[in-house]
């Protein structure tokens, strides 16, 4: 078998029992498990500097794993016919709302059911900027996050909405609710934040190094008796798991998100129905100028589930 170009090396430390290929796919959530258990049985996998062919070995805690992540194969992206709800588009662009458990774009093991899927169905011309397996994405939500995107179908669209978003033209506002009832109004967060030094699945705050970012969130409504509080966010800059982290960071991590803390044994068996595995995170606003015309546009998502419908039963049970 020829052997793929390396692109990175990376070593992670045990911090307690668990299957080789279960592990990896924590640390490093950009493989899928089917994608880690390939790299395994392929022989791009050593602990404590041995080779180890078989996915299912078991490492203790202490063991040292290291990972060589082959550059990635092109991915063969399918059009899907998957609904999407598109509030505007015109020759140039188009804005939609994202639902909760959409994968924004393909990775490897992960080639079906995502965002580019079904654009590929449903648009088709696509900017090229991004390759085969982010055509027309200019940014991104997280999987359970629900809310509003704008997608480019020209190059020079894509270059001018990329440096929008680069140069913080551009309007984000969110909503969340979050655990916990909040004692401040308002609160301002300033931090570098990159990725957890053990934990690659996580970011993380960090005293130096990583990138600039900055949240502001904004107290609307309490909820004592459900131990919640409702939020605006915007954000400044559009690190990856901001809005997360710094929820996390002030000690109110995000309803539904256990990555960063979220407590589930806190709230009522109803409330976690009906999160549905959903983060209670909504990109609810989004403006920039058009590239093209020039003129402000501006999109207010009206109704998200489960966001929507969570939000009326903290209201109602009080």
């Amino acid at each position: 078998m020829e052997r793929k170009k390396i692109q990175e090396i990376l070593e992670f430390e045990v911090n307690q029992q668990d299957r080789l290929d279960k592990f990896l796919t924590r640390v490093y959530p950009e493989f899928s498990r089917t994608y880690a258990q390939e790299l395994i049985e392929e022989g791009y996998v050593f602990v404590n500097h041995l080779p180890v062919n078989k996915p299912a070995k078991r490492l203790k805690e202490g063991d040292k794993v290291i990972l060589l992540v082959p550059e990635p194969e092109k991915l063969e992206i399918n059009p899907e016919n998957i609904p999407l709800d598109i509030l505007y588009e015109d020759e140039s662009l188009l804005v939609l709302v994202k639902p909760c458990g959409m994968v924004v774009h393909p990775s490897p093991g992960h080639t079906s059911g995502t965002l580019v899927n079904a654009l590929l169905y449903h648009v088709k011309d696509l900017s090229s900027i991004g390759g085969v397996e982010r055509p027309g994405i200019v940014h991104r939500l997280d999987k359970d996050t629900m809310g509003l995107m704008v997608v480019a179908k020209r190059d020079d669209v894509h270059r001018n909405l990329v440096e929008q978003f680069k140069e913080r033209k551009v309007l984000k506002l969110y909503r969340a609710i979050v655990q916990g009832v909040v004692k401040w109004d308002y609160k301002l967060v300033e931090t570098n934040m990159g990725r957890h030094p053990i934990d690659r699945k996580r970011f993380t705050v960090l005293e130096e190094g990583g990138k600039y970012a900055k949240s502001e969130f904004f107290v609307k409504e309490r909820f004592p008796k459900h131990n919640a509080t409702f939020l605006e966010v915007k954000i400044h800059t559009g690190r990856t798991h901001q809005i997360r982290v710094h929820a996390s960071s002030l000690g109110h991590p995000i309803l539904g998100d256990k990555t960063y803390g979220f407590k589930a044994q806190e709230f009522s068996k109803k409330l976690l129905e009906m999160l549905k595995g959903c983060h209670m995170l909504l990109s609810y606003k989004l403006g920039f100028f058009h590239p093209k015309k020039g003129n402000w546009l501006e999109f207010e998502v009206q109704d998200a589930e489960p966001f929507t419908s969570v939000l009326k039963y903290l209201r109602e049970s009080l």
